[in-house]
């Protein structure tokens, strides 16, 4: 599956987490150490503008004081920028160097993916990704985190349950604890 695809796939599964967080849940601790629920969404928020802007497209206007309302908006900037005619051609800046455009852009859909599960997870919703699009990440991340496992962007694998689902293996190979969540 190409990378468009990818993203095609993982912006409504987003939407549809992001649309059915409640406000009394932005303060909800996350599998993501670093962030609540809302943290987990600023950092999205931030991204999508920051990297929306690398791959040459226009930041879309958000109110920071309303993360819900901002994700949608900031989410279709980013994939549209990524879309655009030559875009994944293009050398991104990422916060580890400059990349290729449609190796950074995996980049995007690996951390969608597993952020998504980090809200999902947060507040009490199911999050059912394709086998298909978890196993390409899967691949894409372990062939693309090996240097870049600094504790702070990615931690240290975890072990997951021999009961894991993909997408809880692929968030424990990303660094989160998937071994105590509720069976």
């Amino acid at each position: 599956m190409d990378v468009l695809a990818q993203l095609d796939e993982i912006g409504p599964l987003l939407t549809g987490v992001v649309g059915g967080i409640r406000p009394d849940q932005l303060d909800n601790p996350t599998p993501c150490a670093a962030f609540a629920v809302r943290g987990v969404l600023d950092h999205m928020i931030d991204g999508a503008a920051t990297f929306t802007a690398a791959f040459g497209g226009a930041a879309a206007s958000v109110d920071p004081a309303d993360v819900l309302a901002s994700f949608g908006p900031a989410l279709t900037a980013l994939a549209g920028a990524i879309g655009a005619p030559g875009a994944l051609d293009r050398s991104v800046p990422a916060p580890f160097g400059d990349v290729p455009g449609e190796t950074f852009a995996r980049f995007v859909v690996l951390d969608g993916l597993v952020h998504g599960w980090d809200l999902a997870l947060a507040t009490g919703q199911g999050y059912h990704p394709s086998a298909v699009l978890v196993a390409e990440a899967q691949a894409f991340a372990e062939g693309a985190l090996a240097d870049l496992r600094d504790g702070e962007t990615f931690a240290a694998p975890t072990q997951a349950p021999l009961s894991a689902t993909a997408i809880e293996r692929l968030a424990a190979f990303t660094g989160r604890s998937v071994s105590a969540l509720p069976r």
